[in-house]
């Protein structure tokens, strides 16, 4: 079964139509106006801060509202900050600028007058966040002051006592670089510590003298170059000359064992002689030992009688008188010199 359900058409002027619109428009101005009046949205990674100007409550709301689409009444503001890592560029480089990127901010280079009174300009990145938004709007105050009065005047303060202690030179050294670059840090980290600030890391990429050190450093490395030249010049030739010395040494050693062991072998050989000599001697000795034990034993007058006769082998034998008037007595010179005309 249908229902039928006959309504009556109302008929509207044109004129009431037109009316109708504007006022439907004008109703929905009036709630996007009030809408983004008293609402503000606060976006992911930030955090928002709602400052009373006037009526009951003034002052800060010590409430911290995270990401969301919070309720802003007549005479308060809602102050955004942000909560993600911040980073501080402090350079001088165009190349390194950092423009409109979100959570960076770039700044003049540090100057940092040296204890030699050399000017040495600094490039530092700073990276630190926004640790307590309720602090930082209490001491600080709304938007990006916490950047402006507070982290860049104390990083350049503090890098310019830490990094004023050091030598135009030390900047050479890492380590001492690096030492008063945490010394930064710490005194940064603890001058923005109550206004709700936490300083993660303060970094040094790049430092550059000035003409006037830059032309003592070259001047003094190319003295240091030639002091290295000149020192390994004396090295090698004290090197050579050790060598050659050590050479000497051994060639001499060498021929004093030469002469050593021809003096050994000439003593040995003496020695072998002498002993040769002495057992030759000794058997002679003894042979002749021998001989005289025979010649002393029995037929010895035969033996001796055999060697007169080897001994008289060839001799022709004259036989003189030696008494009456022709006999010549070898004894008596005067005759003999008679006999043989022989004056005195």
């Amino acid at each position: 079964m249908a229902l039928n359900l006959n309504v009556p058409r109302v008929s509207v002027p044109q004129g009431g139509k037109m009316r109708l619109l504007w006022i439907a428009g004008a109703s929905l101005l009036v709630l996007l106006v009030g809408y983004n009046s008293c609402t503000t949205y606060v976006k992911p990674g930030e955090a928002g801060v709602k400052q009373i100007k006037f009526g009951i409550g003034k002052g800060i709301d010590p409430v911290v509202y995270g990401t969301g689409l919070h309720y802003v009444g007549v005479g308060e503001t809602m102050h955004r900050f942000p909560l993600r890592l911040q980073v501080l560029e402090l350079s001088n480089s165009r190349s390194e600028a950092t423009g409109e990127l979100e959570g960076h901010r770039g700044g003049p280079g540090v100057n940092i007058q040296t204890s030699e009174g050399y000017t040495v300009q600094v490039d530092v990145t700073v990276l630190y966040r926004v640790a307590d938004p309720l602090k930082v709007m209490q001491t600080i105050g709304p938007g990006r002051l916490f950047e402006d009065s507070a982290v860049i005047p104390r990083a350049q303060q503090d890098l310019r006592r830490a990094l004023g202690e050091l030598d135009a030179e030390d900047f050479y050294r890492g380590d001492k670089r690096v030492q008063k670059a945490r010394a930064a840090q710490q005194a940064l980290q603890t001058e923005l510590k109550d206004k709700g600030i936490e300083v993660l890391q303060v970094l040094i990429r790049r430092y550059t003298y000035d003409q006037r050190y830059q032309q003592a450093i070259e001047q003094r490395k190319i003295q240091d170059q030639t002091v290295y030249k000149n020192e390994a010049e004396a090295k090698s030739n004290k090197i050579v000359a050790e060598g050659a010395a050590a050479v000497q040494v051994e060639l001499a050693r060498g021929e004093t064992e030469v002469k050593k062991l021809e003096a050994d072998a000439d003593l040995y050989r003496r020695k072998k002689a002498a002993d040769g000599d002495l057992l030759v001697k000794l058997a002679e000795a003894q042979g002749t030992e021998l001989e005289n034990q025979a010649l002393r034993g029995v037929g010895s007058e035969n033996m001796v009688g055999m060697r007169m006769a080897d001994a008289l082998k060839g001799t022709q034998i004259i036989v003189l008188p030696t008494d009456g008037e022709g006999g010549m007595n070898p004894l008596d010179l005067k005759t003999l010199l008679r006999r043989f005309d022989v004056k005195e």
